[in-house]
């Protein structure tokens, strides 16, 4: 029997699903959305981001970052007045994420509930 869909999938094709994978590889991982959380709520300094994560390790976030930078994402600003100091900040390009990422988090608290 199939099951009267709340939303249309307007993925039709082999392209469509090619975007799909590229927006899974950007956001996918156990770190990257955390990541971007966390620079979100105020965490611009490495250490602050590696604090504000539980669980990761500094090279983990390090690739993470080299990857989001990479991918638009970040932002890396060294201030030339104090060598050692270098902030993140999420792009805006980054932000066009957000409503992906709070449908994602929406989605999974009504899924938590409904495999309980």
């Amino acid at each position: 029997m199939k099951q009267e869909a709340a939303y249309v999938c307007t993925v039709k094709d082999q392209e469509d699903l090619k975007y799909l994978q590229d927006t899974l590889y950007v956001i996918s991982g156990k770190w990257r959305a955390q990541v971007m959380v966390a620079i979100y709520n105020g965490n611009h300094r490495y250490r602050e981001i590696a604090k504000s994560i539980p669980g990761i390790t500094f090279r983990m976030l390090s690739k993470e970052l080299k990857e989001m930078e990479m991918n638009k994402l970040v932002l890396r600003e060294q201030d030339p007045d104090f060598p050692k100091t270098v902030t993140y900040n999420l792009t805006e390009y980054c932000a066009s994420l957000y409503p992906l990422i709070q449908t994602m988090v929406k989605w999974a608290k009504s899924h938590r509930e409904a495999i309980k």
